[in-house]
């Protein structure tokens, strides 16, 4: 199924010209009100260094999945 989304609002400028495979490799600064402090804690707690250690990140996907079927 074809999927749409203006990353224009969700990244940073620097990043939406990006490609998708750019963006997920991408540190997670480069989404819009991240800032690179705000990396270097999710990198601390979570191990997190980019949009798609993010996005595919446990604790992250459970609670969206809570929200969802709220």
């Amino acid at each position: 199924m074809p999927v749409s989304a203006d990353l224009d609002k969700i990244l940073d400028k620097a990043y939406e010209n990006s490609t998708l495979a750019e963006v997920l490799a991408a540190p997670v600064a480069a989404l819009a009100g991240v800032t690179d402090s705000d990396g270097e804690h999710l990198q601390a707690a979570f191990g997190i260094k980019t949009v798609g250690d993010l996005g595919r990140n446990k604790y992250f996907r459970a609670a969206a999945a809570l929200v969802d079927l709220g």
